[in-house]
């Protein structure tokens, strides 16, 4: 009996413990953790913390990016690295797009208009807060050297209205000023769109997820993101939803920062932005240097003292001509969108012609976005540009908008 009895506590004990293994198993190996919060108020007044949304819906179908920009689509789910955001009232904004004793100019669709020269004076940063401190340099990477520590809040107010003025070519607020105009290279062989674009504030360079949701499956056009988002202009992003790799910064939200290969952007709170080696990318230096945006594409297109380069990361079919999307960026508070139409009556542009293209404006640093048939620009909810193919959904964008700090 007692051999039983000794039989049967052996045997209870050892159920326990296998139950006690997969509790434990389940809770730190299967179950999602308690998501990291990631304060940066201290480095944005207007900053509040805030979990960010980590969702995912399967695939509907392979998302192949024409160009030979990335791998088949992924059905996957995100993993936040950590969270905190800067909450703003952008969808409503705090102006509207209305003419103020202004009168319209030419449209683009019927014509070019004459940019600023002011947008190839070039600018004194090529990197952020600290940025000598931060980690590698790429042929296309920067060190940044600092000589000016102004801060964007108190540059370029002549570029700036105490009302909302509206044309067909511009927009300008206390905020920010836009001038879009059409362009033709010398030869006459390719067209691209320049938005030249001054902040006051960082936060108004925003970016939208498709159906306003992060993750795999996700998809929307460029169009509908402006319109939820209320975008002055806007531009298709680096399409993160087509790959696991890589960091997704948005709005002062971590989503994701997995290694990757490929050359990252950022963008900080002071208005620097910087390109940096994948390899070479830390997320805690981010954090601490205050990332507003990270993309994960590419490559960069100029080198640390913004000259011209033709060496990429990147491969032969990416490197070739193709329809462009590309940001560029002069100093804190000045940067620019370009798009390039391509495979049609325009060739489109190599990354070396890119490079050349960014250089000439006067760039400090450039970043080569998602494109083929994802180059879109959109002005005034307007698609601008001849879209490859028609165009096609992404998942997400890069804009301007107004934001309302009293939200």
């Amino acid at each position: 009996m007692s051999k039983h009895r000794l039989l049967k506590n052996v045997l209870l004990d050892a159920v326990l413990a296998a139950a006690g293994l997969v509790v434990f198993a389940l809770f730190h190996h299967v179950l999602p953790s308690e998501q990291q919060s990631l304060n940066i108020a201290t480095v944005n007044p207007y900053a509040t913390v805030q979990t960010a949304s980590s969702q995912s819906v399967s695939a509907d179908s392979a998302l192949s990016n024409d160009d030979g920009s990335g791998e088949e689509g992924y059905d996957f789910t995100p993993e936040v690295y950590s969270s905190g955001s800067a909450v703003y009232s952008g969808s409503s904004g705090s102006s509207t797009r209305t003419s103020s004793g202004s009168s319209k100019t030419s449209s683009l669709k019927s014509g070019k208009s004459s940019r600023s020269s002011s947008s190839r004076s070039g600018g004194s940063f090529s990197g952020g807060v600290n940025s000598s401190s931060k980690g590698g340099s790429s042929s296309a990477g920067s060190t940044a050297v600092e000589s000016d520590l102004t801060p964007i809040s108190q540059k370029f107010s002549d570029k700036y209205t105490d009302t909302v003025v509206v044309t067909d070519t511009s927009y300008t607020s206390p905020d920010i000023s836009i001038s879009v105009s059409e362009e033709t290279t010398s030869d006459g062989k390719v067209t691209y769109y320049i938005a030249d674009i001054y902040l006051r504030d960082i936060t108004c360079f925003q970016t939208a997820f498709a159906n306003d949701t992060y993750g795999s499956g996700y998809r929307d056009s460029i169009t509908d993101m402006v319109l939820l988002s209320n975008a002055l202009v806007a531009v298709n992003g680096d399409y993160y939803g087509n790959t696991t790799e890589g960091v997704v910064i948005r709005n002062g939200v971590i989503y994701r920062a997995n290694y990757t290969d490929c050359d990252v952007c950022v963008l900080y709170y002071d208005g620097s932005m910087r390109v940096i080696k994948g390899s070479d990318f830390s997320v805690d230096e981010a954090i601490a240097d205050g990332a507003w945006q990270a993309w994960t594409f590419g490559p960069g297109l100029l080198d640390s003292d913004g000259g011209i380069i033709t060496s990429f990361n990147s491969t032969s079919r990416i490197i070739s001509a193709n329809p462009r999307t590309a940001i560029g960026y002069y100093e804190p508070g000045h940067y620019c969108l370009i798009v390039v139409d391509g495979r049609g009556e325009s060739s489109g542009m190599s990354l070396s012609e890119m490079s050349r293209l960014f250089n000439g404006l006067g760039c400090k640093a450039a970043y080569n976005l998602d494109g083929g048939n994802s180059s879109i620009m959109v002005w005034q909810d307007e698609i601008i540009n001849n879209p490859s193919g028609g165009g096609r959904e992404s998942s997400d964008a890069l804009l301007i908008a107004e934001v309302n700090k009293d939200a």
